[in-house]
């Protein structure tokens, strides 16, 4: 989700061009999304119904699938995957702005794909809308706790434990599954995404613009505060 390996592996970023890049960003998150989608189908149909062990085989197959997709994708675009993670690091002026609004849209484009994807794996509809209500403040709150933990894991893994952040960020989303009352969505495009989903996974449209805003406002916010606190001291 995030500029995740680029402060430390090579080649650099610039070696990549921006089709590719874009590409990467898009296979990217529409891989994230199939693990996301998929794995909340085959919680379904496995244990018949226990929502706590859908959940938990959600969890732990978004995680583990993070930890991948960040380290073998990091060095091509950075793998955001996440445009709250693109905005971040535009707002910290270590991406220019078009090239963020450029990575929203791949990931986008890819988060959908990624959906209809599972959809096709498990023999679903592919086109669909979610029915799941998930409303309320509580909700939303969880949305921008959700993502303001999520940018104070990428900037103090970049900052402290650069080579870490892959696993860093898939422990995290693994924690915020359980400990958000919304599971941790943290993602523009992937809440989009899952609207267009009626599975466990899913969320109802009308539910989606104030996980968005919350998300947006959490990304801001973690940004400017782990910006300030892990700005070095200057001890001239």
């Amino acid at each position: 989700m995030e500029n995740l390996a680029a402060a430390s592996l090579e080649p650099p970023l610039q070696a990549f061009s921006m089709g590719r890049r874009l590409a990467v960003e898009a296979l990217g998150t529409a891989l994230l999304l199939a693990i996301v989608i998929g794995s909340g189908v085959m919680g379904e149909r496995l244990p018949g119904g226990n929502v706590a062990i859908v959940l938990l085989g959600n969890t732990l197959s978004t995680g583990a699938g993070l930890v991948v997709l960040i380290t073998i994708f990091g060095p091509l675009s950075g793998a955001h995957f996440n445009p709250a993670v693109s905005l971040m690091f535009a707002l910290r002026r270590e991406i220019a702005w078009r090239t963020a609004a450029a990575y929203a849209a791949a990931q986008l484009a890819g988060a959908v794909i990624g959906v209809w994807v599972a959809h096709a794996m498990f023999g679903e509809a592919l086109f669909q809308v979610s029915t799941k209500l998930r409303d309320g403040p509580a909700q939303a709150f969880s949305e921008g706790v959700a993502t303001f933990g999520l940018i104070a894991a990428i900037l103090g893994s970049i900052r402290f434990r650069p080579d870490a952040t892959p696993t860093i960020v898939g422990l995290y989303i693994t924690s915020a599954y359980w400990f958000t009352a919304s599971t941790s969505f943290a993602n523009p495009v992937v809440t989009i995404a899952r609207a267009l989903s009626n599975t466990f996974a899913g969320i109802a449209p009308s539910s989606a613009p104030a996980f968005i805003a919350a998300q947006l406002v959490g990304a801001v916010v973690a940004t400017f505060v782990f910006g300030w606190l892990l700005q070095e001291r200057d001890i001239r």
